[in-house]
């Protein structure tokens, strides 16, 4: 599902609970027009996101349409050991039709819809890697999914624009950290505008 990334040096990095905070995220330029395009990949979840979705197979069928499978054992790939994950493993989701298993043919995600029917958190029963996209977690740091991000049309980077993926993500980044670890990322974020300020090229310090 994705590809190897470089190995990038963290030294310097700030953290918050012991995840690196790759600054680029606070200024890296970025438009988003969403469709569900970045759906069309699947997504890795946490083995404890993927057995929670097992648990509401039946509810999550009942909203499935008819370019989604009903067969549950085509749902996922086989687990593999990932660090960046809570449980230590990961477990993608499959691309049936073009698209991640849960996405139905209006580009919605059944997930989504299933947590809005029973009125919790829309994100309740979506794994973490498909809310927080395009950051993702990677070597233990939170930064830019740059990888896919090239290879969509509707969610890409903006080198004239004015937003940046920070801002964008800034409700999936608050649902992420907690509104407590949430303020403390925005005072990396102020820290990091210092150091631009000043001319620092590092700016990680």
């Amino acid at each position: 599902m994705s590809e190897e990334k470089e190995t990038f040096d963290t030294t310097g990095f700030k953290k918050i609970n012991n995840l690196y905070i790759d600054p680029k995220i606070f200024t890296f330029k970025f438009k988003c027009k969403c469709s569900g395009e970045c759906c069309h990949y699947g997504v890795y979840t946490d083995k404890k996101e993927h057995d929670q979705i097992l648990e509401l197979k039946e509810r999550v069928m009942e909203l499935f349409d008819e370019t989604q499978s009903k067969n549950i054992e085509k749902w996922f790939e086989p687990p593999e050991e990932d660090e960046d994950f809570e449980s230590g493993v990961a477990v993608g989701t499959e691309v049936i039709n073009g698209k991640c298993t849960f996405l139905d043919k209006n580009g919605l995600c059944t997930l989504q819809r299933l947590a809005n029917l029973d009125g919790v958190d829309k994100w309740e029963y979506k794994p973490m890697y498909c809310i927080l996209f395009p950051l993702t977690i990677y070597e233990n740091t939170l930064t830019i999914d740059d990888e896919h991000i090239d290879r969509l049309k509707t969610c890409n980077v903006e080198p004239v624009g004015e937003t940046s993926i920070f801002e964008a993500c800034r409700e999936e980044l608050k649902y992420f950290f907690g509104e407590k670890d949430f303020q403390n990322l925005l005072k990396i974020k102020e820290q990091y505008s210092k150091v631009l300020e000043s001319g620092e090229n590092d700016g990680r310090k």
